[in-house]
């Protein structure tokens, strides 16, 4: 399956690898450890201050802020902490302290400009890591400290290259949680369908097809380095005439109850293909549980969102249909839903003819119907971009677009905090201000409670304790 290519893309990784070394460590290193008096970073204790902080369990704002780190980590955060002898301090005026961002689906190999599906016949896999390095950094500056890659796109393992190369410093960017490539069935959603049969196009995720090619294939993206499974669960999407309704006429839909929704007559308007069966999620679930870590689904509707559901997968991203048993068993396993607003938005608005972009924006309309049902339902949020086709470092408008279309800006920080880490598995070290929670601090001016939109203009990026950017600080002491 991987194994055969394994030896070719290790060769490959080394060298880029090395060439990346050479050619940003040396300037992301130097800007990483620039402190006062020339001392290295976390040398000394770090007092940030500011306006304001944003408190994450309560969703209020404290006034004025402080966080003092020591280390990589966070001692003590509130409206004042102890300022140590020696510490530095660092005063950003009138900002309001916050977490780290978290964007819970970013694809760091995809960028603008080739078409998705061409990128990985016309562009070579080295390539493609260069630009993921250079995406990763944007990530970073733009605010978002931790992510979770939702699949190279053709790329095999090559995001191992890229986490390896931010956690030994070699490049800035955020912590990551990856998955190598995504899992499909043949045929399926990310397969290469419609190019010649005869050029033998590769596909932009590793085949499997029943349980057992589901779990030998997690145990080799594992062994390559992924550390949580991404599986296509549904695929292709369409808008169909009101009436038609294919999945009403399926006795997969009907065994598992799925008929009209109450109060919601566009509901099967919208069809998407399940990939696989209840079973055989449970079965990827199962092994990524073995492995200590989850799975995330590409999952735009019924019935696929009850099997994964039920399965007891981490998150279901994109999430454009869910009927009402679903909602309810989401809300009782609190699975996440990942909506990714900013990625519709950008196909509607960038469709290459007025057909393709008069699709996409009914796909849109349709979906912002359904996510204020699912907001009035109360189901649990993560914040997820789909960034990679749009560009890398703009996705926080992802929040922008959660509050335009239902939530409050507190609850939508919240989700990405607390759903976010826990999608994540880093629950209990990234999302809070807390002492012992890694020192991933931003400053936004103003305060997003009152206009979200702060997001979009981070002024300080802080990951680790390492200073990555600034602008505007009133002083340095």
């Amino acid at each position: 399956m991987l194994g055969n290519r394994l030896g070719e893309w290790m060769k490959t990784y080394g060298f880029l690898l090395t060439a990346l070394a050479l050619f940003v460590s040396a300037p992301a290193l130097a800007q990483a450890q620039a402190a006062p008096e020339g001392t290295p970073a976390n040398a000394r204790p770090i007092v940030l201050h500011a306006a304001r902080l944003f408190d994450v369990e309560s969703g209020k704002i404290v006034t004025p802020g402080e966080v003092l780190v020591e280390g990589d980590r966070i001692k003590a955060a509130g409206a004042s902490v102890e300022h140590p002898a020696g510490a530095q301090v660092i005063d950003l005026g009138d900002t309001t302290l916050m977490p780290g961002l978290i964007d819970a689906h970013v694809h760091l190999f995809l960028h603008p400009g080739t078409a998705e599906d061409l990128q990985t016949v016309v562009e070579s896999v080295p390539e493609r890591t260069i630009q993921a390095t250079l995406s990763a950094k944007a990530d970073l500056m733009a605010g978002f400290t931790s992510e979770r890659d939702m699949g190279t796109e053709g790329a095999g393992p090559a995001d191992t290259a890229v986490k390896r190369a931010i956690d030994e410093g070699l490049i800035p960017g955020p912590r990551l949680r990856i998955s190598g490539m995504a899992i499909s069935i043949l045929g399926g959603h990310e397969d290469a369908i419609g190019f010649n049969p005869e050029q033998h196009v590769l596909g932009n995720a590793d085949y499997a097809n029943d349980a057992e090619q589901i779990v030998e294939t997690i145990r080799e993206q594992h062994k390559e380095g992924s550390t949580f499974v991404k599986v296509y669960e549904t695929g292709r999407d369409q808008m169909v005439p009101a009436g038609s309704a294919p999945c009403l006429g399926d006795p997969v839909c009907a065994l598992n109850q799925l008929g009209p929704q109450q109060g919601d007559p566009e509901f099967w308007e919208f069809h998407t293909p399940y990939q696989y069966t209840e079973d055989q999620l449970k079965a990827a679930v199962a092994e990524a549980a073995r492995l200590d870590t989850n799975v995330g689904v590409h999952d735009q509707g019924e019935p696929g969102a009850l099997f994964a559901v039920k399965a007891g997968v981490a998150s279901i991203d994109h999430a454009t249909q869910l009927s009402d048993v679903t909602m309810q068993l989401m809300k009782e396993k609190h699975i996440p839903a990942v909506p990714t607003f900013t990625i519709f938005e950008y196909f509607a608005d960038h469709a290459p003819t007025p057909e393709a972009a008069a699709h996409e924006h009914a796909m849109l309309d349709y979906k912002i119907h359904e996510f204020k049902r699912q907001v009035a339902a109360g189901i649990p949020f993560a914040v997820g971009s789909d960034v990679g086709p749009f560009p890398h470092g703009t996705q926080a408008r992802e929040f922008e677009l959660m509050v335009k279309y239902g939530m409050t800006p507190a609850g939508v920080l919240q989700a990405d905090y607390l759903n976010g880490a826990k999608i994540l598995t880093w629950q209990n070290e990234v999302g809070q201000l807390r002492p012992g929670y890694y020192a991933d601090v931003i400053a936004v001016p103003g305060n997003p409670l009152e206009d979200i939109t702060a997001v979009e203009h981070v002024q300080f990026v802080m990951k680790g304790g390492v200073v990555y950017k600034e602008q505007g600080v009133a002083s340095r002491e």
